[in-house]
C-alpha cells in the first residue's frame, strides 16, 4: 500500500480467474462500502492504466477525494497484466476482464454499483459491457464511436471549402473532402479512408450501437458524454449522437458535453479540470438506478452481441 496523501492512498492488486489482471484500487483511507458507485476506468487502446499523460492517476485520485473508490486495470495483455489463456476474441476477452473486475470488487470490496469510465476504444467497451451487467449503473464516455450524419458531413465540407487548396482537390477529383460531399448528396461510392478505420457507415454497427444506447436507456443507465474536437474524422458538433440516434430516449439521463478546441487525449490542463469538474457534478447529481430496478430489466431476454465488430 502506498500512501498518496492523508485522506486518500492507492493499493496494487492482482485478480481475475487466472490471477493475470493488475490494477490499483484508489480510496479514501476511512472508505466504507455502501451505496455510492465504485468507479472502474478502462484501458484505451494500448494505453496502460495510468491513461494518457496520467490522466486516470489524477482522475482516479480527485474521484476518491470525492469519496468513491476506483479501480483502473489493465485489460489482458495490456501494461502489467498477462494475456488470457481462453482464446477469446479481442472483444470477449474485454468483456471477460471487466466482468471479472466487477465480480472481484464485489466479492472482496463490497461493490454493488458501478460506473465505467472510457476514452475512445474504452468508451465503446464500456457501453457494450454496461447493458450487460445489471450492476452498471453508470457510463462516462469520452468520444465513444458515434456514425457520422448529414449534420456531420455538411459540418465538414463548411469548414473545409474555406480553405484554397481544399477547392483545388475538389475540382481535379482528389481528397476526403469530395468524399464526404458525396456522402453528404446520398453518394453509396466507398470512401477509401475507411477500411484504414472501423467503418460506423456499417448498417449492422449502426444497429448494433442503436440497440446498445437503447438498451442502455431501457436499464434506466445514466450516462455522461463527452465528445472533444480533436477526433475530426468521426464526429464534429455536439449534438451528432442525438442526430444518429434519434430513437433512442436518451431524456435526461444523457448528459452531453462538447470541448471544441479541445484534442482527443484532453492534454490540456484547462480542458482536463473542465473534464474532471463536469464528471464529479455529474456523479454528484445523476439520479443512478437502484440494483433492484436495473435487475429487474436485465431479466428480459435481450441479444447483445456483436458477431462483426471489434472495438
Amino acid at each position: 500500500m502506498v500512501g498518496v496523501n492523508q485522506t486518500i492512498h492507492d493499493q496494487a492488486v492482482i485478480f481475475g480467474a487466472g490471477q493475470n489482471l493488475v490494477g490499483i484500487v484508489t480510496q479514501p483511507i476511512d472508505y466504507q462500502p455502501g451505496e455510492r458507485p465504485v468507479f472502474v476506468i478502462l484501458n484505451s487502446g494500448i494505453v496502460h492504466r495510468v491513461g494518457h499523460h496520467r490522466m486516470y492517476v489524477a482522475l482516479a485520485r480527485t474521484l476518491a477525494r470525492l469519496g468513491h473508490q476506483v479501480l483502473r486495470f489493465d485489460l489482458s495483455g495490456v501494461g502489467d497484466s498477462d494475456v488470457r489463456s481462453d482464446g477469446l476474441t479481442l472483444l470477449d476477452s474485454v468483456l471477460a476482464d471487466v466482468r471479472e473486475a466487477a465480480d472481484w470488487l464485489a466479492s472482496t470490496r463490497q461493490a454493488r454499483r458501478f460506473i465505467i469510465i472510457g476514452l475512445c476504444s474504452g468508451a465503446d467497451h464500456s457501453l457494450v459491457y454496461g447493458v450487460s451487467d445489471p450492476r452498471v449503473c453508470g457510463l462516462v464516455l469520452l468520444d465513444p464511436s458515434i456514425p457520422p450524419t448529414r449534420g456531420y458531413y455538411l459540418r465538414y465540407a463548411c469548414r473545409h471549402l474555406i480553405r484554397p487548396g481544399s477547392w483545388l482537390k475538389l475540382f481535379v477529383g482528389g481528397g476526403r473532402l469530395r468524399t464526404k460531399i458525396r456522402k453528404l448528396l446520398g453518394s453509396t461510392q466507398a470512401d477509401p479512408w475507411e477500411p484504414h478505420r472501423l467503418n460506423l457507415n456499417n448498417p449492422m454497427i449502426r444497429e448494433f450501437l442503436l440497440n446498445t444506447y437503447q438498451r442502455s436507456m431501457e436499464l434506466g443507465m445514466q450516462c455522461l458524454a463527452v465528445f472533444t474536437s480533436g477526433f475530426p474524422h468521426q464526429h464534429n458538433y455536439r449534438r451528432q449522437i442525438l442526430d444518429a440516434f434519434p430513437t433512442v430516449p436518451f431524456g435526461d439521463r444523457l448528459r452531453l458535453e462538447y470541448f471544441a478546441g479541445c484534442d482527443h487525449v484532453f492534454t490540456s490542463e484547462p480542458d482536463r479540470a473542465r473534464l474532471f469538474a463536469i464528471i464529479l457534478e455529474w456523479v454528484t447529481h445523476a439520479a443512478f438506478a437502484t440494483q433492484r430496478a436495473a435487475t429487474a430489466v436485465a431479466e428480459q431476454d435481450v441479444e447483445t452481441e456483436c458477431p462483426v465488430y471489434e472495438f
